[in-house]
């Protein structure tokens, strides 16, 4: 990359940041073109309506992976130029491993209360 100039680094550097903004742009419109067909399903008791509410989820779920990717991408590894490297995670220590555990605590309670009042409900 050293025999570049500047200005074909620049280009460079152009054209894939507006390769990124295309696939940012194409993956939030899928999003929103399968938010309306998840929304014009109607109710998923309708033969098929489950299974295909399940993929338009699902397939959401994936442009939002690939969206984050980018993103992550783009911040870590810059196109074609600075480098940014992420802070080093910090050592563990008793108080974390506790946190965690209370952390972990409250999770499951809470899980366990939302399941018994589910099944009282039903």
């Amino acid at each position: 990359m050293s025999e570049l100039s500047d200005g074909e680094l620049a280009a460079l550097q152009r054209r894939t940041l507006d390769l990124y903004g295309a696939v940012m742009l194409l993956m939030l419109l899928g999003i929103a073109v399968l938010v309306a067909y998840a929304i014009e399903l109607g109710p998923l008791t309708n033969p098929g309506a489950e299974r295909s509410f399940g993929f338009a989820i699902a397939l959401m779920a994936l442009m939002g992976a690939v969206i984050f990717h980018v993103v992550d991408r783009t911040y870590r590894l810059w196109p074609l130029g600075r480098r940014i490297v992420p802070t080093r995670p910090a050592t563990l220590t008793t108080q974390s491993w506790v946190r965690l555990l209370k952390v972990l605590v409250v999770v499951l309670a809470v899980a366990g209360i939302a399941y018994v009042i589910g099944g009282l409900l039903a």
